[in-house]
């Protein structure tokens, strides 16, 4: 690296601060204003707290799981790609580097989708459900904003988010506090598992099924979890990635399971279900008015430009280490002169635009978006779990730590094993998207390996089954669509 370079390189570096700000971002961002909503649209509050709790135990022991490898493999720099390498090779690196990618492209357009519909409330019917042609071309300006903005520099990106992300908590525990203060616990304990065949009109269902149903939603907010880790070669201290990574989810699971169960103490599970997005603003209005409606608009925009500054940032370094790693095209590892993933930043931008064209044509973007999202950062999760538990029981664990194997044994196998079960529980129709998804990154991973060492080297030892194993997946799902097995 030229010296100049390597100068700019040293001081674009993120401190603890500015990684917890990235997590905290990253996490609360378009979800959290729409959580009463989206959690109550098939749930009793009872369904809704199991919810939480199930997918905050999982999430928990997914983020030990990034701690523990960011404190033992501090050598690994944006880890969510070199575990997976370092544990089951590059093709398996690069199906997940390559998913990574597309959630972040899908969680920045829905990030624009939750912008423009909020900027609706400020000028009605101008940008109606976030998908219309003004919608279209207010968020294609944001996002080459934000791509200029990440090419002059971490240091600068990081300042903004920071920033942002202090603005973006206020409305967020100014509408807590509201809500505690005319909490009815009577209204909030009426009706707390809404299977009760005696009463039809307020019936939902089985717990069961509704547990199930917001289980997207609420991985959709953990989303994130990571971003200190995927960061971690941009850090001052290899340390602080680990504070950041537990300080970030702590702050953002008490923010969402807040919000998501304090608006049943004030309105009934029917009248939560019908409410606009973003549902914080129109909780706000019945309860306090029109202030609190504009308060949280302005709050909702702040948080999600804040998020969507923060995944651009992420977006753009995944693939620049794919490619420093050969798992990607040597061009995306390019970077200008402020150290920015340029290229990489480029070309995940024009995705985004392609991806926001689509949109137009969706008659539900916002919740297609975000479960797409959700689906296709499993496998970081999963693989990276896996990597933990294989580091443990071959023993190579007590290369790098001398004490706590079973501590992270355990770790990772809860990890491993809440990432089959939302698997599991995810919509057939958007599971049935992902091998499909994954499916259309191989090109780029064929012609990292031809530029590297010809068309011989493509697969090495078993990735040619994990390969096969993948297109009999497609072909399977495929087949599921077109005999009308699933319906999109």
């Amino acid at each position: 690296m030229p010296t100049g370079l390597a100068a700019k390189d040293s001081n674009q570096k993120l401190g603890l601060l500015a990684l917890v700000a990235i997590v905290v971002s990253s996490m609360i961002g378009s979800g959290v204003d729409g959580l009463p909503q989206n959690m109550s649209a098939s749930s009793a509050v009872g369904s809704v707290a199991i919810a939480w709790l199930i997918c905050g135990f999982g999430m928990f022991f997914i983020s030990r799981t990034f701690i523990i490898l960011s404190d033992i493999r501090p050598d690994l720099q944006a880890g969510i790609y070199m575990y997976a390498q370092e544990g089951f090779g590059t093709f398996c690196a690069f199906i997940v580097v390559w998913g990574y990618w597309l959630m972040t492209i899908f969680s920045n357009v829905a990030f624009g989708i939750m912008v423009m519909d909020t900027l609706n409330y400020f000028i009605p019917g101008g940008f109606s459900g976030g998908n219309n042609i003004p919608s279209i071309i207010g968020i294609s300006i944001l996002i080459w904003g934000f791509n200029f903005l990440v090419l002059s520099g971490t240091r600068l990106a990081g300042a903004v988010n920071i920033i942002g992300t202090l603005a973006k908590l206020i409305p967020l525990v100014i509408f807590v506090f509201v809500l505690v203060y005319f909490l009815n616990v009577n209204e909030l304990t009426s009706n707390i598992w809404a299977n009760n065949p005696l009463f039809p009109k307020e019936y939902l269902g089985s717990v069961f099924s509704q547990i199930k149903s917001p289980l997207d939603v609420a991985l959709w907010c953990f989303i994130g979890v990571e971003g200190a880790v995927a960061l971690s070669g941009r850090v001052k201290n290899k340390k602080d990635v680990g504070r950041a990574t537990l300080i970030g989810f702590i702050i953002s699971l008490i923010i969402c399971i807040l919000i998501s169960i304090l608006p049943f103490g004030v309105l009934t599970q029917k009248e939560l279900s019908v409410i606009a997005t973003p549902s914080t603003a129109g909780i706000l209005k019945i309860v306090v008015g029109e202030w609190g409606e504009r308060l949280i608009n302005i709050g909702v925009l702040i948080s999600v430009l804040t998020s969507w500054l923060a995944w651009t940032m992420i977006c753009a370094e995944i693939p620049m280490v794919a490619a420093q790693n050969s798992a990607f095209p040597e061009k995306f590892a390019k970077r200008n002169h402020q150290g920015a993933a340029s290229v990489s930043l480029w070309v995940s931008s024009a995705l985004m635009q392609l991806v926001v064209l689509m949109v137009y044509f969706s008659s539900n973007a916002w919740i297609a978006m975000l479960s797409i999202s959700a689906l296709t950062v499993l496998p970081v999760y999963l693989l990276s779990t896996a990597y933990l538990c294989k580091l443990c029981i071959n023993g190579e664990y007590n290369n790098y730590a001398r004490n706590g194997r079973i501590s992270a044994l355990i770790s990772g196998v809860i990890g491993l094993l809440f990432c089959l079960f939302m698997f599991y529980a995810s919509e057939p129709k958007y599971l049935a998207m992902v091998p499909m998804l994954l499916t259309l990154g191989l090109p780029l991973f064929f012609w990292a390996r031809i530029h590297e060492g010809g068309m011989k080297k493509i697969f090495k030892g078993n990735e040619m089954k994990v390969f096969l194993s993948l297109i009999a997946l497609d072909a399977f799902t495929g087949f599921l669509f077109i005999n009308g097995t699933i319906k999109l």
